[in-house]
């Protein structure tokens, strides 16, 4: 009996460890050390910025305001949870030439999530956004960072990349202020990196993206200043935009919902 106990919590130990293991790339020098194509590495003249957490009505057309003042265009990766109740918002994104990608649908780590859920949630995500853009996304970020290997499977499965980020602001915390956004920012920033910022507070301590707003402007002339180009992950890694199939993922949502009906 204590034999048979002792097998089955080995084999329950090393399905967690494997199940686990990619979330240590949730480590950013590690990741920037050994995987950089995860770590959003690219372009050498060019830094990637990205924004998680949107749309949110409250903050993202602030956002695209700033950048559009810029001329500046980024990419967000979209919660589909928001995405669903500021459907325009998302069309909006697309429409001023920015590029969308898939952070999930629930904003929860995936590292307490069963194989079935995280399919169903990057899968479901992934058709929304093109469902309700016209565009199928190319990216993924996995929320807070950690990867699992069935998220890394179910990205292999329907062509998503999972792509983290080189550089962050640490702009969700209560404490930030733009200048330390900025500063956080500027230790990192160099040529071929990938900047992580939140364009809404949906996850964040409240009020967090005004900070972030306020500290944009500031990243794109330190950038600039340093002779980096800043754009899109696509740009960044020299992919062409996602393909437009807004009616085949509107299509895979009723059929998903038939099925769970």
């Amino acid at each position: 009996m204590r034999r048979g106990l002792a097998w089955a919590a080995g084999v329950a130990g090393a399905a967690w460890a494997v199940h686990a293991a990619p979330a240590v790339t949730a480590c950013t020098p590690l990741r920037r050390a050994v995987l950089p194509g995860l770590a959003g590495a690219g372009a050498a003249g060019h830094v990637a910025l990205t924004f998680d957490d949107g749309p949110d009505h409250r903050s993202t057309p602030q956002f695209l305001r700033v950048l559009a003042e810029h001329d500046v265009q980024a990419t967000f990766f979209l919660l589909a949870s928001m995405l669903q109740h500021d459907p325009d918002l998302g069309r909006e994104i697309v429409a001023a030439g920015h590029e969308v990608a898939v952070h999930g649908w629930a904003h929860r780590c995936l590292l307490w999530r069963t194989p079935g859920a995280t399919a169903d949630d990057i899968t479901a995500a992934r058709d929304l956004i093109a469902a309700t853009t016209g565009v199928t996304a190319r990216y993924y970020r996995p929320p807070y960072g950690v990867l699992t290997a069935n998220a890394l499977r179910t990205c292999r499965r329907i062509g998503l990349r999972p792509v983290l980020w080189t550089s962050w602001g640490r702009d969700w915390r209560a404490r930030a202020t733009p200048t330390s956004i900025v500063d956080t920012v500027a230790g990192r920033l160099a040529g071929g990196g990938t900047v992580l910022l939140h364009d809404s507070d949906c996850t964040s301590a409240p009020g967090s993206w005004q900070r972030t707003l306020a500290a944009l402007p500031r990243i794109i002339t330190l950038a600039r200043d340093r002779g980096l180009t800043v754009g899109t992950l696509g740009e960044h890694l020299g992919e062409q935009a996602g393909e437009h199939a807004g009616e085949r993922a509107g299509e895979r949502l009723a059929e998903r919902r038939v099925v769970s009906a």
